[in-house]
């Protein structure tokens, strides 16, 4: 693990990364955004501005940080030496940005260990920067969390019942029918259920207290590791389903006890199975 004062540094360059990229993908929206390519299906789109942002934090790490490797959501990757991985995505939210909801975000984060495999990696520090809002939410792992240079400390979460949920769906067709069954379940036993297209955004807002929990199927690296530490250093667990770490399976955010009540609703419902 680094220092406190290198991953301060860290968390400060995730953050200035992530700003960059965020004024250039706000600042060169056309009006109307094409999509230019899919990915794991025709719903799950990519667009020149994905591309262009990922290649600016891509560049922009090789010029600054040239040891580290590299893991990025549109396909950019690269080995380092040194034992930290940037792993970034460039619009986390990119159907909310084609279609102009402003709720999208950039996610940088810096990571040690192996992000091929769950529970094999820890945050070291990251930002999630949604350029449209402006908002923008740092942390570094033993330094708290802030939302616009404001320390972050997640307010205590209500019984299930009164819990306000996001929550999010895959691609795949198989995959949405088994979530939507899941969620079907779940909710008539919390107050309500959110879909905001961004997970590094609804984790952070786990973090400030807008969202009392947040639960999510098919999470890559990317779209956890920033908001996954601002979430954990406002004093949020996360985790996946029954002790396991976070991951594709199942992401699980919430306060105790919230989280431990959650988490067994979830588990007896199956949200980590993809389909029947």
């Amino acid at each position: 693990m680094t220092d406190l004062d290198e991953r301060a540094a860290l968390r400060d360059l995730a953050e200035q990364l992530a700003r960059q990229a965020g004024e250039l993908v706000q600042r060169d929206r056309p009006a109307r955004v094409a999509v230019t390519d899919t990915k794991s299906s025709a719903t799950d789109v990519v667009t020149a501005m994905d591309r262009a942002s990922e290649q600016l934090l891509s560049s922009q790490l090789l010029r600054l940080r040239p040891e580290d490797g590299l893991l990025g959501e549109e396909g950019t990757g690269r080995p380092g030496s040194s034992g930290l991985t940037w792993v970034v995505d460039p619009i986390d939210g990119t159907v909310n940005y084609a279609y102009g909801l402003p709720i999208y975000s950039v996610s940088v984060a810096v990571v040690t260990g192996d992000v091929a495999a769950a529970g094999a990696w820890r945050p070291v520090a990251g930002c999630v920067h949604n350029p449209a809002s402006g908002e923008t939410w740092t942390a570094a792992a033993g330094l708290g969390a802030t939302l616009d240079g404001v320390p972050l400390t997640a307010p205590a979460p209500p019984a299930p019942d009164q819990a306000l949920v996001g929550t999010g769906f895959g691609y795949q067709p198989a995959q949405r029918r088994r979530q939507a069954a899941v969620m079907a379940a779940l909710l008539p036993q919390v107050r309500d259920v959110r879909r905001l297209g961004s997970a590094a955004v609804d984790l952070c807002l786990v973090a400030c207290g807008r969202l009392d929990a947040y639960y999510e199927q098919g999470l890559n690296a990317w779209d956890l590791a920033a908001g996954m530490l601002v979430a954990r250093e406002a004093g949020v667990t996360v985790s996946g389903l029954a002790g396991r770490p976070p991951g594709g399976p199942l992401v699980l955010a919430a306060g105790a006890p919230l989280h431990a009540a959650l988490d067994a609703l979830l588990t007896g419902l199956g949200a980590d199975r993809l389909m029947d």
